[in-house]
């Protein structure tokens, strides 16, 4: 079957950069009357790595699922891996961006192991039923767990997972169709102080693999932001405050504006801290 794809556009589009990997043009986004993003323009190359920021309702997750392909502009353009929504058979862009959410986690069958959580991906489904996997995709599942700490778990049940455990699983499973594209929305949420650090030293890893797929992270905190991160994006009432090269953009001034309330911004040996002034 062939799935429906968009009305075509009233006016053409430039034709796509190729060294951009998301190309978002002062795209809005309206649900029952409200603008949850509004006039939002936003390009991320191959190599970088970004960091969106920004309180709870700023914007943050329908940004990420525009970048993902799940979620259409009421307004503007969208170009991901250099194709226009509205103008793709979205299903098959799907396959080429990873992405890591707790929308996802909880469609993840508690009873399914850690290697079948990973391996499924593979097929883009959740939960394994008669999909047959060959030697080299088992082989990378195995791989990839292991890249992110929790290869000896790969027999158990994803149920029984720590939170920092089920964290570490999911990034695994968004990396098995080596993708192109790696979304993260709120990775370090939920865990204790020895989880997030563990995982913020295995995201800066991945950061700086030149081999590594274009990365965007989503948080609230200064403090979640690996390494090796190059770019932050700083969102409040679904309207950019900010954005570029990380140093430039996560400041005093531009986070006291993103969070409302004034925040002394601090770094130091490659990580950032912000508390009240």
């Amino acid at each position: 079957m062939t799935l429906p794809v968009e009305a075509p556009f009233a006016q053409p589009f430039p034709a796509a950069d190729p060294d951009l990997v998301i190309d978002i043009q002062q795209a809005t986004v309206s649900r029952g009357g409200a603008d949850l993003l509004r006039d939002v323009t936003w390009r991320v190359e191959l190599d970088e790595r970004w960091v969106i920021l920004g309180p709870n309702g700023a914007g943050k997750t329908t940004l990420l699922n525009l970048a993902a392909a799940r979620l259409h502009p009421t307004r503007g353009s969208v170009r991901v891996l250099g194709e226009l929504l509205g103008r793709v058979d979205v299903s098959e862009l799907r396959t080429r961006i990873g992405l890591a959410t707790v929308a996802l986690q909880d469609r993840i069958p508690p009873g399914e192991t850690v290697r079948d959580v990973v391996l499924t991906a593979s097929w883009g489904v959740v939960g394994r039923f008669r999909e047959a996997y060959d030697g080299m995709d088992l082989g990378r599942a195995t791989a990839l767990l292991s890249q992110l700490g929790v290869g000896h778990l790969a027999d158990r049940l994803y149920g029984t997972l720590s939170e920092g455990e089920r964290k570490r699983t999911q990034i695994a499973r968004a990396l098995m169709t080596d993708p192109e594209l790696l979304l993260l929305d709120e990775p370090a949420a939920g865990l204790d102080l020895g989880g997030r650090e563990d995982l913020i030293r295995r995201l800066a890893a991945l950061a700086a693999d030149p081999d590594a797929p274009a990365l965007v992270l989503v948080t609230h905190h200064v403090e979640e932001i690996p390494p090796g991160f190059s770019h932050a994006l700083l969102l409040r009432d679904g309207r950019v405050v900010a954005q570029g090269l990380l140093g430039a953009t996560v400041t005093s001034e531009n986070l006291s504006a993103t969070f409302g309330v004034p925040l002394r911004v601090e770094y130091r040996d490659g990580r950032f801290t912000a508390r009240a002034a």
